[in-house]
């Protein structure tokens, strides 16, 4: 009877902890699917609702009604045409501080350039309109296939059409990259040095290069010049003396539980065991009055049951939502993704450049952290992301077919409140 009891006694005492237990496991798996359903990192991603846009979405709105009204408005400039090897710099932009480079093919599905531009230019002022020099590159041999080529609004809004301007021989080779043939990736890489080559030509202290199927947000000038100068600051305060680039977007899907950090994350989770276990043991020892709560095998539950089911949770919850990146500039050297927007101090251009025609192939993004890997470069990221990729198909082509390119998201940027951006914006205006 003695025994009975005692077992009895044991599995209340059990049934105490592992109840409760269970109740607030169960609502914080609720909690996760409520709150982290927007996390790719997360076991509760929902890809049907984390895919969806909603400040990026009233972001192409604006450019929108921004690209309408200067198409039916603005008279067409004259705008120059920049050559790979271009050393003069157009007057109207020799006090520019950033060169913005843009360049568009002209896609099957959908135009995304007007999205891009037009969220760029929607909210500056003049003066933040003055500080940048646009160059709009159109990479057809015939760029009359663009459908934007022949818009007023393009001529406008942009400082500089870019167009090839090579001799019949070179032009013959690019025509014939543009129809599939030669390497797959060697001429968007070519296009990418081709536009990084006539930014430098500007002589701009830095370059921003962005891809054509993103959304700026509201305030994305003077976040950027803030982050430049905070990029310069902490490269000079870790004893460095150049860095190769600032990243201006990422996508979280490469920042979640890397393989490649997997034994970190056992040692942290056997700390955290350890740790509670220790606890428990010095608290049942330090108070004599807890030994009757706190017996062997109540511990061995909490210990092997209860901590590792939190572990467990805590990890499914998703990276990105429980070891969220700090607000600022931010080294990344790892798992950082893709090349819609970066800028570079005008001083790196030449070494990115150089390298790129050494590989005459390849992805520039992937080919950009190679040459940073090997020579051990700096490389800065500003949290939150100032753009987001908008397009569904990749500009890139994997076995002669655009690649899916929706994974390409930062989930954060949807959270974006219009409201409190303009009147940031505005405030960073007046002081």
């Amino acid at each position: 009877m003695r025994a009975l009891a005692s077992t009895l006694s044991l599995r209340s005492a059990h049934g105490y902890i592992l109840a409760p237990f269970i109740i607030v496991y169960l609502l914080l798996i609720q909690y996760c699917r409520t709150n982290y359903y927007r996390d790719p990192t997360s076991a509760f991603f929902d890809k049907g609702r984390g895919f969806t846009p909603i400040y990026s979405r009233f972001r192409e709105s604006q450019a929108a009604n921004f690209v309408r009204n200067v198409n039916g408005s603005a008279p067409r400039p004259v705008n120059q045409t920049l050559s790979s090897d271009a050393t003069n710099k157009p007057t109207n932009s020799s006090n520019a501080s950033f060169c913005v480079g843009i360049a568009s093919v002209s896609r099957q599905e959908t135009n995304y350039i007007e999205s891009a531009v037009g969220s760029l230019l929607v909210d500056l002022t003049e003066d933040e309109r003055k500080d940048i020099h646009l160059i709009l590159f159109i990479p057809h041999t015939d760029p009359t296939v663009h459908p934007s080529y022949s818009s007023g609004w393009l001529h406008a809004a942009a400082d500089t059409v870019l167009l090839y301007d090579f001799p019949k021989g070179q032009m013959k080779h690019i025509n014939k990259l543009e129809q599939g043939g030669g390497r797959p990736k060697e001429k968007a890489l070519f296009d990418y040095m081709y536009l990084l080559k006539a930014c430098e030509a500007l002589g701009s202290p830095y370059v921003v290069m962005i891809e054509d199927d993103v959304v700026a947000m509201d305030g994305w000038y003077h976040r950027t010049r803030q982050a430049l100068e905070d990029a310069e600051s902490q490269t000079a305060e870790i004893g460095a003396s150049q860095y190769l680039y600032l990243r201006l977007f990422y996508t979280h899907k490469f920042l979640g539980w890397n393989s490649e950090e997997a034994f970190t994350y056992f040692l942290s989770s056997l700390f955290v065991v350890a740790s509670v276990g220790g606890i428990l043991i010095a608290t049942r020892r330090l108070v004599p009055r807890t030994n009757r709560f706190l017996p062997n095998d109540t511990i061995v539950i909490i210990c092997f049951v209860c901590t590792p089911l939190s572990i467990l949770l805590f990890f499914a919850a998703g990276r990105a939502s429980m070891l969220p990146i700090s607000t600022g500039v931010h080294q990344m050297p790892r798992f950082g993704c893709c090349t819609q927007a970066l800028a570079f101090p005008r001083d790196r251009v030449a070494d990115v450049i150089d390298w790129y025609e050494s590989q005459q192939t390849g992805d520039a993004d992937s080919l950009l952290e190679r040459f940073a890997n090997e020579n051990n470069e700096i490389r800065w990221a500003l949290t939150p992301s100032l753009f987001q990729h908008i397009g569904t198909r990749s500009s890139k082509f994997e076995n002669g077919e655009p690649r899916i390119a929706q994974s390409i998201w930062n989930y954060h940027f949807e959270l974006n409140d219009p409201i409190a951006l303009h009147i940031e914006h505005e405030a960073a205006v007046s002081s």
